[in-house]
């Protein structure tokens, strides 16, 4: 049964920027705060529960409790809470710059760079590259200037990766990452020698109950993970692969290779402790990254060349 609304309430648009969009069909039955949770992926539902309850998100006029269900069409008009500078130092670190214009930067990240400060990581990371690169011209989420992360990749994963610069270009990526419609093609080594020309992987993936710092397929409360696979070619114990992934979920390819049998060639959680090659992490790379541009409408691929120490590999792999 749909949750009825309350009374109208006026949003406070003096302490912070009203913003305002509009549900597209991918969401048509969601809660509204995960809804929001989704579009504003740094904020938490428990975020959205409180600005909900206190007035400051209107659905048609009206204001909606936490468990409104969002129907397509539906205009949602949030306060996103005054922009602060958040305590990351911005830092003069050179950019591989792919694509850039006024609403999105795709940058090809290095391996051994973290995406986003966190323990043990709070300089050097891409977020800090960022900030010194946009200087003011980053967009206000979660009540902080920062550049808009909508995806992430790991840190000895190598390749693309989209930084949204508005708020506006952050809800419609995010959009279309949720709708599956954003080409995310990678490339990788895998140990031992792959049969099937191509295939599909379709396992659930969650936290593993018995390490936290690993995720696990086929685990209760997993969510539903897709990755699509080919072989690019076949060396005497190990193959080159090419995945699409269809959803994105953490560690996903890392996750889904190993359970299938063929670890990616130098993942330290998943595969085995002592790889036949030197490596600083998985031989993963995130090559061609496709979306619809929030502001032109207009189809955008950006490729990433493969790095020089997977070419290096892959010739040693041929030997």
């Amino acid at each position: 049964m749909q949750n009825k609304q309350q009374a109208m309430i006026p949003i406070d648009s003096q302490n912070g920027q009203v913003q305002s969009f509009e549900a597209s069909v991918v969401y048509e039955g969601e809660r509204l705060d995960k809804f929001l949770a989704l579009i504003y992926p740094d904020l938490s539902r428990a975020f959205f529960q409180k600005l909900i309850k206190n007035g400051q998100v209107q659905i048609s006029g009206l204001t909606p409790k936490p468990s409104y269900t969002v129907k397509a069409g539906d205009v949602v008009h949030v306060r996103v809470p005054p922009a602060v500078r958040v305590d990351i130092e911005p830092e003069n670190i050179p950019l591989d710059i792919l694509y850039e214009d006024a609403d999105v930067l795709v940058v090809n990240k290095p391996k051994n760079m973290v995406v986003h400060p966190a323990p043990g990581h709070y300089n050097k990371t891409l977020v800090n590259a960022v900030l010194y690169h946009c200087r003011n011209d980053l967009s206000g989420i979660n009540g902080e200037i920062r550049p808009g992360i909508v995806h992430r990749i790991d840190k000895d994963t190598t390749g693309s990766l989209v930084v949204c610069k508005n708020d506006d270009a952050h809800i419609k990526i995010s959009e279309q990452i949720k709708a599956h419609t954003m080409t995310r093609q990678y490339r990788g080594i895998v140990i031992g020698r792959v049969k099937e020309e191509t295939g599909s992987i379709c396992m659930d993936i969650g936290r593993d109950p018995k390490n936290r710092l690993k995720m696990a397929a086929n685990v209760p409360n997993g969510r539903s993970a897709v990755t699509h696979y080919r072989v690019l070619e076949r060396f005497s114990g190990h193959t080159y692969m090419a995945f699409q992934l269809e959803t994105g979920r953490t560690h996903q390819i890392r996750v889904h290779m190993a359970a299938i049998g063929h670890p990616i060639l130098g993942d330290p959680l998943y595969g085995p402790q002592k790889p036949k090659f030197r490596l600083e992490g998985q031989c993963l790379h995130a090559m061609t990254l496709g979306f619809i541009h929030p502001r032109s409408g207009e189809r955008i691929e950006v490729t990433a060349p493969l790095p020089a120490y997977f070419e290096k590999l892959l010739a040693c792999c041929s030997l």
